[in-house]
């Protein structure tokens, strides 16, 4: 794999992190901020699938729609199909609280819920690849 590659892939990876750790961090401030944090969950496992999808050398679209990765992904890793509950809980916090509506903040319950799963997204992704390329 080209220098050029690794860098790309790790660049996702790094930027799906930072996502994560956002999302922690937003969640345990003094004032929680849960509608973003949710919403980098969503982020965290978009980015993640992207630099999977990378590192074998898949076209992906421009999407949010974390469904979509996970099955793109699946098509050269069956076992990316033990996270499609993950992908269809994350795939709506992509604009769920981004805007005003009816739903403005998620409780702590479903951002903790949100936050498992990317975590999870993230974890598997990260077992697939080799060290050199994890952040």
């Amino acid at each position: 794999m080209s220098a050029a590659l690794n860098d790309l892939v790790r660049n996702w990876l790094v930027k799906a992190h930072h996502d994560l750790l956002s999302a922690r961090l937003l969640a345990i401030a003094d004032t929680p901020v849960l509608d973003t944090a949710i919403y980098h969950c969503q982020q965290a496992a978009e980015k993640a699938l992207k630099g999977f999808l990378a590192f074998k050398g898949i076209r992906f679209d421009k999407t949010h729609d974390v469904r979509a990765l996970v099955a793109q992904a699946e098509e050269v890793e069956p076992t990316f199909s033990g996270l499609a509950d993950d992908a269809r809980l994350l795939t709506p916090y992509a604009v769920e609280y981004r805007y005003p509506g009816d739903a403005m903040i998620p409780d702590p319950a479903e951002f903790d819920e949100a936050y498992q799963a990317a975590e999870r997204v993230c974890a598997f992704v990260l077992s697939l690849l080799p060290p050199e390329i994890r952040p």
